[in-house]
């Protein structure tokens, strides 16, 4: 039989194209005119083939200027990804933690933590000057090794083993997490990704409900 800690799973999501389903540097970018180029950017270091704080650098600047209005318009476009309501009161059912990690921004993952009830997130912030953008972040980038990070923090203080942890995301950028987590998956994922997933799935986040028994198997 399992033990108590070990029932109560940690899940730990991505933010973009996972938990909801647009890059949100995108959405940003249209204010700003360049999501051609920042799509290009993102497809790429999602793919694994470039270095992630050096895309997020290359992405944000090009978002200099743009005024600090674009956040809240940028929120009421997100659209959240079929099933994580659904996830998230399963896993709170079961006395469990939700978490989302993401490379995007903290200025779009606030307001959507608060309407999801996540019990942790943490996210990129960006520079605003004058009300406007200045093209930078500030603070430590969160790339793949801070994504593992916040993974082993929460468990840690949840009490919940890493075995009893699931981390799901699409990108790069989420192996590592998904590396130290006791079931790792693939969501609408890029081709390296769903390769070292123990699982992959398409479309509907409730799909992971019933890779939860797995952790207490």
């Amino acid at each position: 039989m399992p033990d108590a800690a070990s029932s109560r799973p940690l899940v730990v999501l991505d933010c973009d194209s996972t938990t909801i389903r647009d890059e949100v540097i995108e959405l940003l970018a249209d204010a700003a005119g360049s999501r051609e180029k920042v799509a290009a950017v993102t497809e790429r270091a999602m793919r694994g083939e470039l270095d992630f704080a050096e895309s997020l650098a290359e992405r944000v600047a090009t978002l200099a200027g743009t005024q600090e209005s674009v956040f809240a318009d940028t929120y009421r476009r997100v659209r959240r990804s079929a099933g994580i309501e659904a996830l998230i009161a399963e896993v709170h059912a079961r006395g469990g933690v939700v978490g989302v990690v993401s490379g995007g921004f903290h200025e779009v993952l606030d307001p959507l933590a608060e309407d999801l009830g996540l019990d942790h997130w943490r996210a990129n912030r960006l520079e605003v000057r004058d009300g406007r953008l200045t093209g930078r972040t500030v603070g430590p980038v969160i790339d793949a090794t801070a994504k593992a990070d916040a993974l082993s923090e929460w468990a840690d203080a949840a009490g919940i083993p890493l075995q009893a942890t699931v981390a799901i995301g699409d990108g790069a950028n989420d192996l590592e997490m998904m590396a130290i987590a006791g079931l790792s998956v693939a969501y609408n994922a890029k081709p390296v990704v769903r390769e070292r997933a123990d699982v992959s799935i398409e479309d509907d986040l409730a799909l992971v409900i019933p890779l939860l028994d797995r952790l207490t198997a």
